[in-house]
Protein backbone atom coordinates (compact mmCIF):
# COMPACT_ATOMS: atom_id res chain seq x y z
CA UNK A 1 0.00 0.00 0.00
CA UNK A 2 1.16 3.51 -0.80
CA UNK A 3 0.49 6.72 1.08
CA UNK A 4 -1.20 9.54 -0.83
CA UNK A 5 -1.68 13.22 -0.11
CA UNK A 6 -4.68 14.64 -1.86
CA UNK A 7 -5.46 18.31 -2.17
CA UNK A 8 -8.84 20.00 -2.43
CA UNK A 9 -9.13 23.67 -3.51
CA UNK A 10 -12.03 26.09 -3.29
CA UNK A 11 -13.15 25.24 0.24
CA UNK A 12 -12.87 28.74 1.72
CA UNK A 13 -14.52 29.05 5.10
CA UNK A 14 -14.50 25.33 5.89
CA UNK A 15 -15.05 24.76 9.61
CA UNK A 16 -13.52 22.18 11.93
CA UNK A 17 -16.91 20.46 12.14
CA UNK A 18 -17.19 20.26 8.34
CA UNK A 19 -13.66 18.89 8.06
CA UNK A 20 -14.40 16.30 10.77
CA UNK A 21 -17.68 15.28 9.10
CA UNK A 22 -15.97 14.79 5.74
CA UNK A 23 -13.15 12.78 7.29
CA UNK A 24 -15.59 10.61 9.27
CA UNK A 25 -17.64 9.93 6.11
CA UNK A 26 -14.48 8.73 4.37
CA UNK A 27 -13.44 6.58 7.34
CA UNK A 28 -16.90 4.99 7.41
CA UNK A 29 -16.45 3.49 3.93
CA UNK A 30 -12.71 2.84 3.97
CA UNK A 31 -12.97 -0.96 4.34
CA UNK A 32 -15.20 -1.38 1.31
CA UNK A 33 -13.14 1.18 -0.64
CA UNK A 34 -9.82 -0.43 0.28
CA UNK A 35 -8.38 2.92 1.37
CA UNK A 36 -7.40 3.98 4.89
CA UNK A 37 -7.90 7.68 5.61
CA UNK A 38 -5.32 8.78 8.18
CA UNK A 39 -5.59 12.56 8.65
CA UNK A 40 -7.13 15.70 7.19
CA UNK A 41 -5.98 19.30 7.50
CA UNK A 42 -7.52 22.54 6.26
CA UNK A 43 -6.73 26.19 5.77
CA UNK A 44 -10.13 27.92 5.77
CA UNK A 45 -8.66 31.20 4.53
CA UNK A 46 -7.08 29.77 1.37
CA UNK A 47 -9.77 27.09 1.01
CA UNK A 48 -7.21 24.29 0.79
CA UNK A 49 -7.83 20.89 2.36
CA UNK A 50 -5.20 18.14 2.57
CA UNK A 51 -5.97 14.46 3.21
CA UNK A 52 -3.44 11.75 3.97
CA UNK A 53 -4.50 8.23 3.09
CA UNK A 54 -3.10 4.82 2.31
CA UNK A 55 -4.33 2.70 -0.57
CA UNK A 56 -3.44 0.64 -3.60
CA UNK A 57 -3.58 3.52 -6.11
CA UNK A 58 -4.46 7.16 -6.68
CA UNK A 59 -7.53 5.95 -8.56
CA UNK A 60 -8.69 4.04 -5.48
CA UNK A 61 -8.29 7.19 -3.36
CA UNK A 62 -10.31 9.15 -5.90
CA UNK A 63 -13.09 6.52 -5.97
CA UNK A 64 -13.16 6.39 -2.15
CA UNK A 65 -13.75 10.15 -1.97
CA UNK A 66 -16.60 9.87 -4.45
CA UNK A 67 -18.10 6.88 -2.65
CA UNK A 68 -18.00 8.76 0.66
CA UNK A 69 -19.79 11.73 -0.92
CA UNK A 70 -16.76 13.90 -0.21
CA UNK A 71 -15.49 16.70 -2.40
CA UNK A 72 -13.46 15.39 -5.33
CA UNK A 73 -9.70 15.95 -4.89
CA UNK A 74 -8.12 18.38 -7.32
CA UNK A 75 -4.73 16.67 -6.92
CA UNK A 76 -3.56 13.29 -5.63
CA UNK A 77 0.15 12.75 -4.99
CA UNK A 78 1.90 9.54 -3.99
CA UNK A 79 4.18 10.07 -0.98
CA UNK A 80 6.15 6.81 -0.74
CA UNK A 81 8.97 8.21 1.42
CA UNK A 82 8.74 9.68 4.91
CA UNK A 83 11.20 10.50 7.68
Amino acid sequence: MTRFMDVHHGMQGITADQLREGHEAAVAIEKEAGVHFEHAWADPESGTVYCLSEGPSAEAVHRAHEHAGATRPDEIHAVPLAV
